[in-house]
């Protein structure tokens, strides 16, 4: 084993989205480990708070076997920002997907507001949910990566209002291992991708051609080569940090 790679999902999925990455990075000799966050796959009936997920990415951090990489995906590139931002850790590295946005409190309610209408729908909106998915991923085994752990459709509301605790760009000036910016050429939250670059002493910026938000599943076999490089850039030099 070289390097272990804890895997944070999105927002509403699970650690199933990650299926492709894990198996490549198996096969490339790393121990990849998918985590669910509170209110999510197989922890679907818990509340959702960052402290509690932070903790959660603790605890595989603690149990990895080797050098750590973490690798978050929106939701989970916001919280492993924060996570590395709040002390020194025993980290390696950082990739952090689809999350080069600040969080503000305004854009926050307004999705708080739409969340709670489609709430209401009798399904609490898992039709649509599912919908949105499939019309993002084109590759049906990897929509149905997304949807087997489970659609936690309960935890929006606690999910936005604890965002509003995270301030990436504050951790980024805290984080002194390497980190990777990785966004969709596409997607709406990479809209202050520099500002991010700038705050963090050990940055680097990748866009992935054509990708959206869900970077990872709409450009699979791109998103999975670059977290494979940050991995055996990581293995080269295990004790750096």
């Amino acid at each position: 084993m070289l390097v272990s790679v804890v895997l944070v999902h999105g927002l509403r999925t699970s650690a199933s989205m990650w299926r492709a990455q894990m198996l490549a990075l198996e096969a490339a000799g790393h121990e990849a480990i998918a985590i669910d966050l509170p209110g999510h796959g197989s922890r679907m009936g818990e509340r959702f708070s960052v402290d509690a997920a932070t903790s959660a990415i603790d605890d595989a951090v603690q149990l990895a076997d080797g050098p750590v990489l973490l690798c978050g995906l929106s939701l989970g590139g916001y919280l492993t920002l924060h996570y590395a931002g709040l002390e020194r850790r025993t980290v390696q590295g950082i990739v952090a997907a689809s999350c080069s946005t600040q969080p503000y409190r305004v854009v926050l309610d307004s999705w708080r507001l739409a969340a709670r209408i489609i709430h209401r729908l009798p399904d609490r909106g898992l039709a649509l949910n599912n919908w949105a998915v499939r019309a993002a991923v084109r590759d049906p085994h990897l929509v149905a990566d997304v949807i087997r752990g489970g659609v936690a459709l309960e935890v929006m509301d606690d999910t936005l209002r604890e965002l509003k605790h995270v301030h990436p760009v504050h951790s980024l000036t805290r984080i002194h291992q390497p980190v990777w910016l990785v966004n969709g050429t596409l997607d709406h939250f990479r809209l202050e991708e520099r500002r991010y670059l700038a705050a963090a002493p050990n940055a680097r910026l990748l866009r992935i051609a054509g990708a959206t938000h869900l970077v990872s599943l709409t450009r699979s076999e791109a998103f999975t080569r670059a977290l494979l490089d940050a991995a055996e850039q990581v293995a080269r030099r295990p004790d750096r940090w």
